[in-house]
């Protein structure tokens, strides 16, 4: 029987579409266990977009499977039992800060990743602050250059342009002097790179692999919600770099889409570089289950290693290394800017280029503000991610018209993921203030407790507040209402952005 092509008939087949679509969206959120907005989210790009909505799914929405996040907490389990566990000990044996020398928040927030993160506090730190990226890989290069036994290098993105091969070069002469030279970096965050960038480095007796990969790209789980977001280098288990820096030309201000490049970056002598390495022996372990190179053991890494006990020198940082993941639902570095927001006394001053936090962290901002802290977000001037930077504008204004001063970046694009408070409390790391770095990516931060580095982060703020402008309610009423619907449409959908 022929079917009358009527447009009643039509209609009814896009009904009956449209509802099995709505009923495979439901059935595809909800199989997996996932935060409220996170869910809503996705159903709204899932009811919204048929069939693009599913594809966007496959390839960004899947979670981690049970396989995967067992292999990272095993990984973590057997090394907290051969390591951390001992070394926690020996930490509450050194009373974590020196007595009457410390305020009680300083003493909440260690006790706090103590408790989640199983993060010891290192004391006989020296750090140098870099906040240009020319200045930063310079001297990277250099103690690349000068190593003697290893270097581990753990970026999100390691791009195959200029930087990436001078970096590569350092690399690999250190590897032809028989340096145990390891690399491990995010597969989509290194866009352009690949496993044959890194084949004369291998074949001089280097390791390169991506994070959690399998050993040729096409056999990648399409997963890529969840990046190696961490920036990490250490070199003789005696000097660690650890900030918002990757490798690529940009960084150093050589990409003329973003102008100069402002971030800040650390580079620490002292046994926090021996927590640095704990953190990339984590992840490079893990990622051995899937590619079969050589674990790192870690006994041997630390056979002599003792803490140092804490000294009265101002010129020595006491640091805590904390690092989170899609692995576990500890979230220590939200809850560390959480603790450091709510006990704030005087002021909090936060570094990010994007700006979309979760509820719990956007109303700790509020009422830090409301009741008369000194609140200052600062943010870049342009996108580099249109969806994100709509939101972010969304979020600003909410916290501008709620008392928090709001900053935008006029030099160029900031990158820079800090946060200062008090006379001594900083953290400085790869977590931007967004729900995909509280849940998403994998990141780690140092939590810092010395007056002379918040004073110098302080000042670094307050000389980038000169190149800013000042965001206020007029300045949002003056957009478009084309730019305020994105603005309200992208906020939708911040939980997956």
């Amino acid at each position: 029987m022929d079917i009358v092509w009527t447009w009643d008939v039509v209609r009814r087949i896009i009904e009956v579409l449209w509802l099995i679509n709505v009923a495979f969206a439901v059935w595809t959120v909800f199989r997996s266990r996932r935060d409220i907005a996170s869910t809503w989210a996705w159903l709204l790009v899932l009811s919204v977009l048929p069939v693009i909505g599913f594809i966007m799914y496959l390839f960004v929405g899947r979670q981690l499977s049970h396989d995967e996040i067992f292999s990272i907490q095993d990984e973590q389990k057997q090394l907290r039992i051969k390591y951390l566990e001992k070394q926690r000990k020996l930490s509450e044996e050194h009373e974590l800060m020196p007595k009457g020398s410390r305020l009680s928040r300083d003493r909440q927030l260690v006790n706090l990743f103590l408790s989640l993160n199983d993060s010891v506090v290192t004391f006989n730190n020296k750090v140098h602050v870099f906040v240009d990226g020319k200045k930063k890989f310079d001297k990277l290069i250099d103690d690349i250059n000068h190593a003697t036994d290893h270097v581990y290098i753990e970026y999100y993105s390691f791009y195959a342009d200029n930087l990436g091969r001078r970096v590569l070069k350092a690399l690999e002469d250190a590897a032809a002097r028989g340096v145990k030279v390891r690399v491990l970096y995010d597969l989509s965050g290194s866009h352009g790179t690949t496993f044959k960038f890194f084949k004369h480095l291998e074949e001089l007796g280097g390791e390169a692999q991506a994070f959690i990969a399998a050993a040729k790209a096409y056999f990648q789980t399409p997963r890529l919600n969840y990046h190696l977001h961490r920036k990490l280098a250490i070199i003789d288990g005696k000097i660690g770099y650890i900030g918002g820096f990757n490798i690529g030309d940009q960084y150093v201000s050589e990409d003329p889409k973003f102008g100069y490049w402002r971030d800040t970056h650390l580079r620490v002598v002292g046994q926090a570089t021996m927590m640095m390495t704990v953190r990339f022996a984590m992840d490079w372990n893990t990622t051995c289950r899937k590619t079969h190179k050589k674990k790192i053991n870690l006994e041997n890494e630390f056979q002599n290693f003792e803490l140092a006990a804490p000294t009265s020198d101002p010129d020595e940082v006491p640091m805590q290394i904390v690092s989170s993941g899609p692995d576990n639902e500890n979230y220590s570095i939200r809850r560390g800017y959480e603790s450091i927001i709510s006990s704030a006394r005087k002021y909090v001053y936060i570094q990010s280029p994007y700006l979309i936090p979760e509820d719990s962290v956007l109303e700790a901002l509020v009422i830090a503000a409301r009741s008369g802290i000194d609140v200052r977000i600062m943010i870049p001037c342009m996108p580099d991610h249109p969806f994100v930077y709509r939101a972010t504008e969304y979020y600003a204004k909410y916290l501008v018209n709620n008392g928090v001063k709001v900053y935008k970046y006029n030099n160029g694009f900031i990158h820079s993921k800090t946060m200062v408070s008090g006379s001594n409390i900083a953290s400085v790391g790869s977590a931007n203030m967004d729900y995909r770095s509280f849940r998403l990516n994998f990141e780690v931060n140092t939590f810092a407790y010395n007056e002379e580095l918040t004073a110098r982060l302080k000042k670094d703020f307050e000389d980038d507040m000169k190149k800013s402008t000042l965001l206020t309610p007029e300045y949002f009423d003056k957009q478009s209402k084309w730019r305020k619907f994105k603005q309200y449409f992208s906020r939708l959908l911040s939980p997956i952005l």
